[in-house]
């Protein structure tokens, strides 16, 4: 006999063999010995949860010869017929394939024909959904009038695609998605019965693995055993689904926790270098993290871990705050890996920000909306009235220009809207009447930068986030929220970078071009950017540059 596939050889054949769908084959058995059988069922579900076993499990039952009242026999002639594909009175139809209106046509002409030899002619038209229009308004006709010798099963996963008209004329049976306890409970009797050797974690790990589908957990339990033999471990799953194990994000998750920067963003290099999938690595932290923030909230006993697990996870959560666990499932969350190469970028600048102290995230995210209100108008008055041409229009008398002209330096901190005090010049100036707010926004450059530089540093995050024309959600923008504005020299705006690798993505032309797009539309007028490193301890260069030592290479400290 050719072999077979798992999910296939250890199909159910009773409805009571069905796994953890107790609600649909329930109710069938109690119509079945009640002789109350619908001429129309329909069964829907995600993938692999058992649709068409039990289809075909009640088509036995309805045609067995020896019952017909409750479960198949599964020894009468019709039942071996049916269990072996031979059957001419049970047709099985893949609508994907068989989805225009003269397959319709066709099953319709066939419907009124009388059964071969069962008792009832039993249709199963798998993924029903990707019938066309109007071929299931064709079948709809049918479903209204069927012959009392045909029932229908119609069978998919997304039943919000079907036309109401057919849901109404069908008995709906929502099949769920697989426990993982059904599932390592079923993986472990096809192993015992196959004479696999198995560990029950690693039969945990599949379960997980097949995200609810039993029959990829049989794929991937027969893809093990035809690479591994007889005799299957954990680590041998884990290499065969590409998962570099808990260990390398709970070891990220407890950099998080500690808030060394520089050991997460050794860690995530170390398991680039690997050759490792950051993807499912990402996966794999992110429902690390969701676990700690259970066992943070008192929701521990809402998973199912190891003993040495909970422990672990209890001893990581006493140990960190539940703002910063949030703020770390909400950081990794929101990633999208989608960079090309595999970029390690996106997960060292999310470990970056969410280990920041709490003095800047308070700075840099409480305070600036505070601000918000007073300084978009002086930011935008500072470059409306900086051209010339804005100066000349209030300046037409002549004896109100020499009146101002040496009065520019008490003039100019009001412009960048900085209450700098002002001594005995100011009452000079309230009685001057409108001349001095044209010689105001004509007045020294240096002032003026500096003020633009504090503005900068102040609204930072905040002007990145809102820079038009979709800047906010580049890379680039993301790479300009870890650098701190340092200084405007001319028509060049230094940005300060702690960690190096930061520092030349930045200087990369395209990102270096859009980060000017950003700091150009804030400031008004064309400006270029250029990047230093600043390591985060550097209060020796600092000391030394102040006892009249000069930097290398051009770059400060």
């Amino acid at each position: 006999m050719a072999s077979q596939v798992f999910y296939r050889k250890w199909r159910p054949q009773l409805l009571a063999e069905v796994v953890g769908q107790e609600h649909v084959t329930r109710t069938l058995l109690n119509a079945l010995g009640r002789e109350r059988i619908s001429h129309a069922y329909l069964f829907c579900g995600p993938r692999g949860t058992g649709k068409t076993s039990t289809a075909r499990a009640l088509a036995k039952a309805v045609n067995c010869l020896t019952s017909g009242k409750g479960e198949p026999c599964n020894e009468c002639a019709m039942c071996r017929d049916i269990t072996e594909g031979r059957a001419l009175d049970v047709i099985e139809i893949d609508a994907a394939s068989n989805r225009g209106i003269d397959d319709i046509r066709d099953l319709r002409e066939k419907v009124n024909y009388a059964p071969n030899q069962a008792r009832y002619k039993v249709y199963i038209i798998d993924e029903v959904h990707m019938l066309s229009k109007d071929a299931s308004n064709a079948l709809l006709k049918t479903l209204e009038e069927p012959p009392p010798h045909v029932i229908f099963v119609l069978a998919t996963t997304e039943a919000h695609k079907l036309l109401p008209t057919i849901l109404s004329r069908c008995q709906r049976f929502d099949f769920h998605r697989h426990t993982q306890a059904n599932m390592v409970k079923e993986l472990s009797r096809v192993s015992e019965k196959e004479g696999i050797g198995i560990e029950p974690e690693a039969l945990k790990l599949i379960a997980r693995a097949a995200t609810g589908s039993l029959r990829d957990a049989l794929n991937l339990l027969q893809q093990l055993t035809t690479y591994y033999g007889k005799e299957v471990n954990l680590s041998q799953v884990q290499s065969l689904l590409g998962i570099s194990g808990d260990q390398r994000a709970r070891e990220l998750a407890r950099h998080i926790v500690s808030r060394d920067v520089a050991a997460g963003v050794a860690t995530i290099n170390n398991v680039n270098s690997d050759g490792l999938d950051l993807r499912q690595f990402h996966r794999e932290l992110v429902e690390y993290l969701r676990l700690l923030l259970l066992f943070k909230t008192g929701s521990g006993d809402a998973v199912e871990l190891t003993p040495d697990d909970a422990r672990e996870l209890k001893e990581l959560a006493s140990r960190t705050s539940l703002p910063q666990v949030l703020r770390a499932v909400k950081l990794f969350g929101q990633l999208e890996l989608g960079l090309d190469n595999y970029s390690t970028l996106p997960l060292e600048l999310a470990m970056v920000e969410c280990t920041l102290p709490e003095s800047e995230v308070k700075t840099l995210v409480k305070e600036e909306p505070a601000r918000a209100g007073p300084e978009p108008a002086a930011r935008r008055s500072a470059p409306r009235a900086a051209p010339p041409p804005r100066a000349e229009k209030p300046a037409p008398p002549p004896e109100a220009a020499k009146t101002t002209e040496p009065e520019p330096p008490a003039a100019a901190p009001e412009v960048a809207g900085e209450p700098v005090p002002v001594t005995a010049e100011e009452p000079a100036l309230a009685t001057t009447g409108k001349a001095p707010p044209a010689i105001k926004s004509t007045t020294v450059s240096p002032l003026q930068a500096g003020s633009e530089i504090e503005q900068l540093r102040l609204n930072w995050r905040r002007f990145i986030m809102e820079a038009p024309g979709g800047f906010g959600r580049t890379p680039a923008a993301a790479l300009l929220r870890s650098a701190v504005p340092k200084e405007i020299q001319e028509d060049t705006l230094v940005l300060s970078f702690r960690y190096p690798l930061h520092k030349e993505n930045m200087e990369k032309i395209e990102n270096q071009k859009t980060a000017e797009k950003i700091v150009s539309g804030f400031l008004g007028r064309s400006c270029r950017v250029r990047c230093v490193y600043e390591p985060e301890n550097n209060h020796l260069v600092k000391a030394a540059m102040r006892m009249g030592a000069q930097p290398i290479n051009g770059e400060e400290p």
